[in-house]
């Protein structure tokens, strides 16, 4: 019987319904995660551009000690690799945060290459705070200052990194070349491309 069998895609396509997965209620992050995607194939993000400064104004040193705000003006000629997370983000723990240490492992020979964590803050304002962050800090012991951005009246109170960056999440990786430019911005990175963009 022709079309007796029909997968759950199938099914849904013909009853005009949307696949399985956009109809389940997934947890903020995983939902934050999905939208990332869809949004980058809108074309979100700014590759090619001339990246902004940061505009983050929490900042820790590698030992957890508050400093005063980094700026892109710190790093002249110096690649640099923004990792965008949150603390109560399950594929940022899973995913990010490992990637983001394999790149700190293999780059550390050269000394030209910048590495940031931020804590960009879009949901959950009450769980992803400024002391979370810092335990995240202390479980990774990544050894590279950590910032916490909440963003401001001016960001419609999402993080400023995710509103001038055009982020569409977290876990999410900005690299920026010698001129700072913008060269790769997205939610997740193959090591080996990371490394070929850091050489």
């Amino acid at each position: 019987m022709k079309g007796a069998v029909l997968s759950e895609v199938q099914r849904s396509r013909r009853n005009k319904k949307k696949p399985y997965i956009a109809q389940k209620s997934l947890p903020l992050c995983f939902e934050s995660f999905w939208t990332g995607i869809k949004n980058n194939m809108n074309g979100y993000g700014i590759i090619g551009k001339k990246a902004p400064d940061f505009n983050v104004s929490t900042w820790v040193d590698a030992e957890g000690k508050k400093i005063s705000p980094i700026n892109l003006s710190d790093f002249p000629g110096k690649k640099v690799v923004l990792f965008g997370f949150q603390s109560w983000c399950p594929g940022c723990h899973s995913r990010g945060f490992p990637t983001l240490e394999k790149l700190i492992e293999v780059s550390k020979v050269g000394g030209d290459v910048v590495f940031l964590a931020v804590q960009t803050v879009f949901e959950g304002f009450s769980v992803n705070t400024y002391e979370r962050m810092i335990e995240v800090q202390k479980h990774y012991n990544l050894g590279i200052p950590f910032g916490h951005d909440a963003g401001n009246a001016s960001t419609n109170n999402i993080s400023s990194i995710m509103y001038n960056y055009r982020t569409g999440g977290t876990p999410w990786f900005v690299i920026l070349d010698q001129e700072h430019t913008v060269v790769f911005n997205d939610f997740h990175i193959a090591i080996r491309d990371a490394i070929e963009l850091l050489d």
